[in-house]
């Protein structure tokens, strides 16, 4: 008797320890760190809001030293990235593989915990089928330059966009898009064989935005709904999340590939955004954002990966206030730039409180002024350029946002046609021009947070040409 009640009594105790410990820390957990703002607090502050926080892993879209530092001992995982202008130079060179580690890892490593290298985003959906060609060389060489340097345990791999898929509805019917099967088709044998993840950008809040009927909201949202049947499998799915994730899952196991894991590398909600946006709200962001964090920490997995929780990167930490596009780009924030909460989802640890508000107050710019969504494209012979007195910090924020949505930067890159004049503004002009030239010519792909203007003077000099033509 007294035995059985003694082990009764070890079990509950290691289940209360274990729940406890759940809920203070999950490694499944974690969160991207856009750096598109001027008004972010220093790394040092962001490393100790973290560590008051159970998120266990954080997303660089760059390999920021000062953020790599801060974050050193922390044990908190670290991904870090390789810009899509870096591809041409990894795939090519060998050397340029290893300095790029000897530059941006092996300084930092093991004092801060990298775990992932993401080289370039969206690669694969943004039709440059040179950059296509050259995804897997460069990874590859990313890949022996770690091995060189006994920093194997680092795996390498990309994003993508849903648009990866040719259909996803229902999930067990998904299929990769065929224009990308030969790059995918490589890109996954490296994965299978290294262990390192596909990894995909699942935003049920976009799929809400080509469909906002109330029923889709609450389907996006993890709320009470009818659920959707794929009569392929007869499973109801209760939540977009899940479907999305699972039609990743579908098409990977359609090609072979069910060992290759699945990692969540971007998904959230805005919680403001413009007039004429359909979506965005404190309420929606904050039930999309807590109830995904509930799932995950239930344990129960999608319907076709039963028992895990994949490992999901929330979308963002801050508020990135110079991100071009309409305002909801610049509201995915969990945390304000002093610190506090965004809205409360349930991330910080038992009895913590968020981190004191930094000394220098901070200011936000103002918003941009929105876009219609309706608004007809611009007429030809224009290009898209800086207006004048921007600042370089608002034009180092434009060349990173531009150069890091898929377009070919690799003019402005050293030894390019338009590398010199070696100048933030002349590398910004070139990157925000052909941003905007390959983003359909609308006028908010040339806005900029209101630094940007179309000209009809064309910038192109030498032997630098400046995309510019008629729609």
């Amino acid at each position: 008797m007294a035995t059985a009640l003694l082990r009764s009594t070890v079990f509950f105790f290691v289940y209360f320890l274990l729940i406890f410990n759940i809920a203070d820390s999950q490694s499944f957990i974690g969160i991207n760190y856009g750096e598109v703002a001027d008004n972010l607090p220093p790394p040092s502050a962001t490393a100790k809001l973290l560590q008051s926080t159970s998120i266990e892993k954080v997303r660089l879209y760059g390999a920021d030293p000062a953020i790599i530092k801060a974050l050193a001992n922390t044990g908190i995982g670290i991904v870090i990235g390789a810009a899509n202008g870096d591809i041409p130079a990894l795939a090519s060179d060998p050397n340029f593989a290893k300095n790029w580690v000897n530059a941006n890892v092996a300084p930092f490593s093991p004092a801060s915990k990298i775990i992932l290298i993401t080289v370039g985003n969206e690669v694969i959906t943004s039709n440059d089928q040179n950059l296509m060609n050259q995804l897997v060389p460069a990874i590859q060489n990313l890949h022996n330059a770690l091995n060189s340097m006994s920093l194997g345990d680092i795996k390498v791999s990309t994003v993508h966009s849903m648009a990866v898929l040719r259909q996803s509805e229902p999930p067990s019917s998904a299929l990769f898009h065929p224009n990308y099967m030969s790059v995918l088709k490589e890109l996954l044998e490296f994965n299978n064989a290294t262990g390192s993840p596909f990894t995909i950008n699942p935003y049920p809040y976009f799929a809400y935005r080509s469909d906002p009927r109330p029923e889709t909201l609450a389907f996006c949202l993890f709320q009470p709904n009818a659920g959707r049947l794929d009569t392929n499998t007869n499973i109801k799915y209760m939540n977009m999340f899940d479907a999305q994730v699972d039609a990743i899952r579908s098409a990977l196991n359609s090609m072979g590939f069910k060992n290759v894991e699945i990692v969540v590398a971007e998904t959230g909600w805005p919680y403001k955004g413009d007039g004429n946006e359909v979506g965005p709200s404190v309420e929606n962001a904050k039930a999309f954002n807590g109830n995904l964090i509930a799932h995950l920490r239930s344990m129960v997995g999608t319907p076709l990966m039963p028992g895990k929780s994949v490992d999901t990167y929330l979308f963002a930490l801050y508020d990135e206030d110079l991100k071009p596009g309409p305002g909801s780009e610049r509201a995915f924030g969990l945390f304000k730039p002093d610190l506090t909460m965004t809205y409360d989802i349930g991330l910080l640890k038992h009895g913590q409180n968020t981190p004191a508000a930094p000394k220098t107050p901070v200011t936000t710019p103002s918003s941009p002024a929105n876009p219609s969504a309706k608004a007809p494209k611009a007429g030809g012979g224009l290009w898209c350029v800086p207006k004048g007195g921007v600042s370089n910090a608002q034009l180092q924020a434009n060349l990173d946002y531009a150069c890091g949505r898929g377009i070919d930067c690799s003019a402005i890159q050293t030894g390019g046609a338009c590398f010199e004049p070696n100048t933030i503004v002349a590398h910004a002009t070139y990157a925000m021009n052909l941003f905007y030239q390959t983003a359909g010519r609308y006028p908010w792909t040339c806005d900029f947070s209101q630094s940007a203007t179309l000209s009809s003077n064309n910038p192109s000099y030498n032997g630098c040409n400046y995309p510019g033509g008629s729609t």
